[in-house]
């Protein structure tokens, strides 16, 4: 059986699923865009909806020039690089290709890798399960944290004093504790207007 390409540089990537759709959470909801799911994650949420992805090994691992040429197919040109967890990868050769051909490209991450990659818009998503890499807090644009218990908040705010003071601010009620954690988090942030609520939009729309 032929081997698979490395994926040790870059230039090759195990691509779980790539589809077009509506960004659903945080600054950019509502907006046209191609998400690229790598495989491969070593953070384990035990929340986590995309718990196939933690196993890169099953999934096909495509050059980049493969990956933006079907990025290529769709009329927006923003591109979410998610996962897994995307930082496990060097993200430099895909970005910069992407780059060349007129992409915006975001990134989801918990932050867990040392970073890398040239992005316009940087999600981290801090996970109790595993520490970020301190690279992280710098380039973070948005911090969006996941609330499923309430003692998360405090998490919440440990993060946020580390973030550079020009990052965006959001809190996440967890979809299985939606109807229990929303009604908290909207008086807390009434109380804490640094933050922002965001919602999984996509899920009530019922899309990817």
């Amino acid at each position: 059986m032929e081997s698979k390409p490395s994926t040790a540089s870059g230039t090759h990537l195990p691509v779980m699923e790539a589809f077009y759709t509506l960004q659903g959470e945080g600054k950019f909801a509502g907006h046209a865009a191609y998400f690229i799911r790598l495989g491969g994650c070593d953070v384990g949420c035990v929340w986590c909806d995309v718990k196939e992805s933690w196993n890169a090994s099953p999934w096909p691992v495509l050059s980049i020039e493969k990956i933006v040429s079907d990025a290529l197919t769709f009329p927006a040109r923003l591109v979410v690089i998610t996962g897994g967890e995307p930082l496990m990868y060097p993200m430099g050769p895909l970005t910069a290709l992407l780059k060349e051909n007129g992409f915006s490209i975001h990134l989801e991450t918990s932050g867990a890798h040392p970073f890398s990659g040239t992005f316009d818009w940087v999600c981290f998503s801090p996970k109790k399960f595993k520490v970020p890499h301190p690279s992280i807090y710098q380039v973070a644009d948005e911090l969006k944290v996941v609330i499923y218990h309430p003692s998360d908040l405090a998490f919440a705010e440990e993060h946020a004093a580390r973030v550079s003071s020009a990052c965006e601010l959001r809190l996440q009620p967890e979809w299985s504790k939606f109807s229990k954690r929303t009604p908290d988090l909207i008086k807390y942030i009434k109380i804490h207007p640094t933050w922002k609520i965001s919602l999984q939009t996509h899920k009530f729309m019922d899309i990817p």
